[in-house]
């Protein structure tokens, strides 16, 4: 085999180039071709050499022991990972990395066919050997870097998204300071406009931080299931809510809740998500105007709604509120990540959390649990 395939190691090359050729929307680049089989078929060249000069070790130096070794790559094992990390830059698939090899495997057989070559079985074994170490390693240098770019946009949204909350939180606290400096002068009374600016800034950066810390407990808590009654959850949000009520210069209304509806799931995301929707609504409903709070229950399903009078949503904006980082009004006191979080804390308690458009009037966000029995 080593003489075979130094005599007809171009043809071999051209081969494997014409089977690439043949996939759908992939051509061979310099790049894959001079990283992938070609390398190969001289260490795979080099190998069988070794073992014809009785050099085992030099062998096993080039293209590995049998199963590869993590910590120690062969010079085999290098050029198969750069060669697989090479296939991810330029948008092949996992697959590909798998073929490139397979396909020189399959026109070594093709060629000793029609050239009447035979090979003997330990020169079978070599083959199978280096095959299964480089495709192995080759699938690893892919694997290392998909994670590699995974964790480097990872890192770039985690950073943009913490900038984002810093300058935000550095312009509220600048306007809050100075308007505050402009009271504390006496120049200006309490209860007048720029009192009312140093509350509105307050109340912007306490909507990024209570937004921040739905985010942490989103990704950090382990949930947990428990059955409670919707009247008890209902009471601890009404609590919460009424000071964002005050502050915004709307009212709470919270009708009566039949004291059988239960649920089971994380008491205390369901509860976060549900302040959120309570402070989205404050938000942008229009001043002196009143938000609802009501549940009720529904064959074997409980409902929770919050309804506004915004107004009304803008064609076509309903599902996207729910993406991340989507802000569809000028207000950007927050960092558009709270209706994503509520729906993801809903669902992980088998619910669904959607949002049905009252044009000319304003919205309802309702939240579908599964109903059990009385906790």
């Amino acid at each position: 085999m080593y003489r075979f395939l130094l005599r007809n190691r171009d043809e071999l090359i051209e081969r494997c180039k014409a089977k690439v050729a043949l996939r759908p929307q992939r051509t061979a680049s310099v790049d894959q071709l001079a990283k992938g089989v070609p390398l190969f078929l001289d260490q795979l060249i080099q190998t069988l050499q070794a073992e014809g000069d009785g050099e085992p070790e030099e062998s096993l130096r080039i293209s590995g022991s049998s199963g590869g070794d993590m910590f120690a790559l062969s010079e085999m094992g290098v050029g198969a990972r750069a060669h697989g990390k090479v296939l991810l830059e330029l948008g092949f698939t996992v697959e590909q990395v798998v073929h490139d090899y397979g396909d020189l495997c399959q026109a070594i057989t093709d060629l000793a066919v029609e050239r009447d070559e035979p090979f003997a079985i330990d020169e079978f074994r070599t083959l199978n050997r280096c095959l299964d170490n480089a495709i192995a390693d080759a699938v690893a240098g892919f694997a290392d870097q998909r994670d590699a770019a995974v964790a480097l946009k990872t890192s770039s949204d985690e950073n943009q998204r913490l900038g984002f909350l810093v300058h935000e939180l550095r312009d509220y606290l600048q306007t809050a300071t100075a308007a505050f400096a402009a009271l504390e002068a006496g120049r200006l009374a309490i209860g007048g406009s720029t009192s009312a600016l140093v509350k509105r800034s307050m109340a912007s950066m306490n909507s990024l931080l209570a937004e921040s810390l739905s985010v942490v407990r989103a990704h950090a808590r382990t949930p947990t299931k428990e059955k409670f009654a919707i009247v008890l959850l209902l009471a601890d949000v009404r609590r919460t809510s009424s000071l964002y009520a005050g502050a915004s210069g709307c009212s709470l209304k919270v009708p009566h809740v039949d004291p059988e509806l239960s649920v089971e799931g994380d008491r205390v995301l369901l509860g976060a998500a549900l302040v959120n929707l309570l402070q989205n609504a404050f938000k942008f409903t229009h001043a002196n105007t009143e938000v609802t709070l009501t549940a009720y229950g529904r064959d074997d399903r409980v409902l929770i709604e919050v309804m506004d009078q915004c107004g009304g949503l803008p064609p076509g904006a309903a599902e996207g509120l729910f993406e991340p980082f989507k802000q569809s009004s000028r207000d950007r006191s927050g960092l558009g990540l709270g209706l994503s979080i509520a729906r993801k804390s809903v669902q992980a308690d088998g619910g669904s959390l959607s949002v049905r458009d009252l044009p000319g009037s304003g919205c309802i966000f309702t939240i579908d649990l599964p109903r059990c029995a009385q906790a």
